[in-house]
């Protein structure tokens, strides 16, 4: 049933078509279809003379009579097929002398019967003619080729001239580098523009079309050979728009940490917690995850404490959260946070929040600081913590000797042990640790290299 449809469908699409109605009328009444004319198809006449074939070659020899490079052509006709002979100077003449042959009326055939000289006083003699010829050309048109070259450099001169001006720039974009790269295609604009004007001037206009077709291919294969490269310019563009961090900011950035030292055209290096510097392709950068860690200036910081399950879970938290309020570098506000995360085997742990000023204070240290006090707190309140231990059976008289032998050897060895004159100032200190901060401005004082990272630029 849909056959049928799909047919007539078929059809009625065709026959609305003005260019095919006709012939699908012809095919519908069983007509083959009209053979198209082929261009420039000559039709052979039944009768030719030899009147006509006299006059094909009076007229041809009167042609070759007014040029010069075909004064040792030799015409013969017959029928109206036209044979030459003889030889010519070069191919051109002999591919001319082919064209204008074909071209007189009644010439049915042309037979090519002509040889290029092998002359060598003959081959010198056209090749001074050709090049004083040009030179002749070139000689007339110095003067066009001169106000050609003054236009092309009067307009890059004023292209530099104008991406030279990074404060004109600036007021459009606040970010340096996109100023600088408007500059450039200030510059490139104004270059295209002074070889457009100087290729009219010599009317060599079709030329440009030829050009920009093959800085196209080549610019493709050079994109294909340099991708990673302009990828990486790419990204650093598209970054320095963005701006999803600052120099000095604390980042994570495809699973690597650091402070920002700068951002070029083709990587963004960063000085990782040990000092070390790590270099990043701007193409990563843009696809992958970032955590700014130091745009908002308050963080939290987590620990896991684990407890014996028979505690009081109520009293051991709010013990714990008591303590850890007063850890310095501890913020009241946001509050500090303790969980009930996890209960096995009799063990209870416990996973403990605090948020932190990271202008003030250095998370490493307020988090070890918080750790060591509720440790503290928990052993004076008899809060038990788990611990592995195997329970060990002696005899009488050898538990006696051995308790009594390494109580002595314990005593000894905790004395020895005892430190003197400690203080304990730097390990309780939670100030900010800026030792990265000051790595980052020296390196930037030191070396002048390029940064893409402004200021002025927002913020992502």
């Amino acid at each position: 049933m849909h056959k049928p449809l799909s047919t007539l469908a078929f059809l009625l699409l065709l026959i609305s078509t003005s260019t095919h109605a006709d012939q699908i009328t012809d095919l519908l009444n069983g007509k083959s279809p009209p053979k198209k004319p082929v261009e420039n198809e000559k039709i052979i006449e039944v009768e030719t003379t030899v009147e006509d074939d006299k006059n094909i070659q009076k007229r041809l020899k009167k042609i070759f009579t007014e040029l010069e490079d075909f004064h040792n052509i030799k015409i013969k006709v017959s029928n109206g097929i036209v044979t030459l002979q003889g030889e010519v100077s070069s191919s051109s003449t002999k591919n001319k002398a082919l064209q204008l042959t074909q071209q007189v009326e009644g010439v049915i055939e042309v037979e090519d019967e002509l040889k290029i000289t092998q002359d060598v006083e003959v081959r010198l003699k056209n090749t001074w003619k050709k090049f004083l010829s040009n030179a002749y050309e070139v000689i007339g048109n110095l003067p066009l080729f001169l106000l050609a070259l003054v236009a092309f450099i009067v307009f890059w001169m004023i292209g530099r001239w104008l991406s030279g001006r990074h404060k004109f720039f600036q007021r459009i974009v606040s970010n340096a580098f996109i100023a600088e790269l408007l500059g450039q295609v200030t510059h490139l604009l104004f270059i295209l523009l002074g070889l457009l004007i100087a290729l009219s001037i010599l009317d060599l206009t079709a030329i440009l079309g030829t050009l920009l077709g093959a800085a196209g291919i080549v610019g493709l294969a050079v994109g294909f050979a340099v991708r990673d490269t302009v990828e990486n310019y790419l990204a650093s563009i598209l970054l320095s728009l963005r701006n999803p961090f600052e120099i000095n900011d604390f980042v994570n950035i495809d699973g690597k940490e650091g402070n920002v030292l700068r951002l070029t055209t083709r990587a963004t290096i960063l000085i990782s917690p040990d000092g070390n510097h790590i270099r990043i392709p701007n193409f990563i950068v843009f696809k992958a995850v970032i955590i700014n860690f130091s745009r908002n200036a308050e963080r939290r910081f987590q620990f896991d404490i684990e407890i014996n399950g028979k505690q009081d879970l109520l009293q051991t938290q709010a013990l714990a959260l008591q303590t850890l309020s007063t850890v310095s570098g501890v913020l009241s506000q946001p509050e500090s946070l303790i969980t009930i995360e996890e209960i096995r085997d009799s063990i209870i742990k416990l996973r403990i929040y605090g948020w932190i000023d990271q202008t003030k204070s250095s998370l490493p240290k307020v988090r070890s600081e918080a750790i060591r006090q509720i440790k503290q707190a928990f052993e004076i309140a008899n809060i038990v913590m788990p611990e592995s231990f195997f329970q060990v059976k002696l005899l009488k008289n050898v538990e006696n000797k051995f308790t009594l032998e390494n109580k002595n050897e314990k005593m000894k060895l905790q004395h020895e042990a005892q430190p003197t004159n400690l203080s304990t100032q730097k390990v309780t200190d939670t100030s900010s640790d800026d030792t990265i901060e000051k790595q980052v401005e020296e390196e930037h004082a030191q070396t002048d290299t390029e940064n893409l990272l402004n200021k002025k630029s927002s913020l992502e």
